[in-house]
């Protein structure tokens, strides 16, 4: 297990970082829920150039050696989500990413191979990236960027890695 949220301070080591950045006007946050799991909501918006809000939690030492993905259990909207890591403690910079559909209120066990994530930088494709290595992955986060504008809703109850052998 990497993170579930039965820790009601674990949401206080997530950051929001929404299109602000560039002038954009989203908003998100993640709280915790009475049922003992992260709720990342918001807006989405698309106005000035807009267009995503995501969530990200503070870099951290993840000893993911040996495992070959990540599994998420969450419950959505029936949006489309990104999972993203990243293998450095900065703020920008390449992001490797993995996108999930949701289905409408449905609690859903997501698989995730890190051999399927890809390099990005602000949203496009890194074709000269280094292959992401597990053990480097030292930041997590998710990320909504459908445009569509309006409310979402993630539940978050569980992040966990998985070996190679374990069974899907």
């Amino acid at each position: 297990m990497l993170i579930n949220f039965t820790d009601a301070n674990e949401t206080l080591r997530w950051l929001a970082i929404n299109d602000g950045v560039m002038g954009g006007v989203s908003q998100s946050c993640i709280k915790p829920s009475p049922l003992a799991t992260g709720l990342f909501s918001g807006q989405l918006s698309l106005e000035n150039n807009g267009g995503f809000a995501s969530i990200r939690r503070r870099a951290d030492d993840y000893n993911l050696v040996g495992s070959v993905g990540i599994r998420l259990n969450v419950k959505g909207d029936g949006r489309t989500y990104q999972f993203r890591v990243k293998t450095d403690e900065q703020l920008d910079g390449i992001t490797y990413r993995s996108l999930f559909t949701t289905d409408a209120q449905q609690w859903q066990i997501i698989t995730l191979p890190f051999a399927g994530f890809c390099p990005s930088f602000r949203g496009r494709p890194v074709q000269d990236a280094p292959a992401l290595r597990p053990e480097n992955i030292k930041q997590l986060g998710f990320l909504l960027a459908d445009k569509q504008p309006g409310a979402f809703c993630l539940e978050i109850a569980r992040i966990e890695s998985y070996p190679k052998a374990a069974n899907l």
